[in-house]
């Protein structure tokens, strides 16, 4: 199994909606996909027609010391479904205690799904620093971080990539970090200019596309559904397969990307 973990280092730039699009696109691939809500929002499972009403979930499974099997889900597009759940505030404390405490806590779940080789686990994470995030990078073979063309993502860069070179980068399974730069509208100069210094700054470690600003996104998730199942013809919907064919061939090459500094 490879782990790919979606994270940002601000909220608002459309990570869920990556991750969910990332899972749905290598799902129809042939690639066996579990999507992993690591996310208090619980959001990542309405993309995939998880009803509204479903409590459980990751957290709770950890909390009951139930098996993890017993939460997942059989959703669209073939992607199987991994809720973080419903749990009240007192809940969660003691939930985000307990990774605290054991940090190899959702790696060694993941290996207890017995996986194949070609499967994949796809992430989703909350903004920021968090003992969530912490959990997915130490589990992860590949971290996808997701920016905007803006100075206030550029900014912010350096933080999520402290986060990365101290969790993830000293596992030697670990591949490699990607940036996908997603919303972007090219009609704005800024997001052109932002695009060019990011380039400049990340190289190979960047996708060489982009993910455009496309209603159909925001249509999708009111179907709860993905864009690329939604309107799959639509441009962010072929951003998205593009980057997936990236990530796959990053995941998949016998060299991943040198590491660069962007501190």
């Amino acid at each position: 199994m490879k782990v790919v973990s979606v994270v940002s280092a601000k909220g608002g730039v459309g990570k869920t909606t990556v991750a969910a699009n990332l899972a749905s696109v290598l799902a129809a691939q042939g690639r066996h996909v579990v999507a992993v809500d690591l996310d208090p929002q619980n959001s990542l499972r309405l993309y995939f027609g998880v009803p509204l009403d479903s409590v459980d979930g990751l957290s709770r499974a950890a909390l009951t010391g139930a098996p993890w099997q017993s939460a997942m889900v059989d959703g669209s597009d073939g992607v199987v479904v991994l809720a973080f759940g419903a749990l009240i505030e007192e809940e969660q404390h003691l939930f985000e205690r307990h990774l605290d405490e054991n940090p190899q806590w959702l790696l060694r779940g993941l290996e207890s799904l017995r996986l194949d080789e070609p499967d994949i686990v796809v992430i989703d994470t909350p903004p920021g620093s968090s003992a969530y995030t912490r959990a997915a990078l130490t589990a992860a073979h590949f971290a996808v971080n997701v920016v905007l063309a803006d100075a206030a993502s550029y900014a912010a860069i350096p933080q999520m990539q402290r986060m990365i070179d101290a969790y993830a980068a000293p596992r030697p399974e670990f591949r490699g970090e990607g940036y996908v730069v997603n919303q972007v509208d090219q009609s704005r100069q800024l997001n052109k200019d932002v695009l060019r210094v990011l380039r400049d700054m990340l190289g190979d470690h960047m996708f060489p596309g982009v993910v455009h600003d496309d209603e159909g996104v925001s249509e999708s998730l009111a179907c709860n559904t993905t864009v690329v199942r939604y309107d799959p013809l639509c441009q962010a919907a072929a951003d998205m397969r593009a980057f997936g064919a990236w990530l796959l061939n990053a995941l998949e090459s016998d060299r991943a990307p040198s590491r660069r500094s962007v501190a």
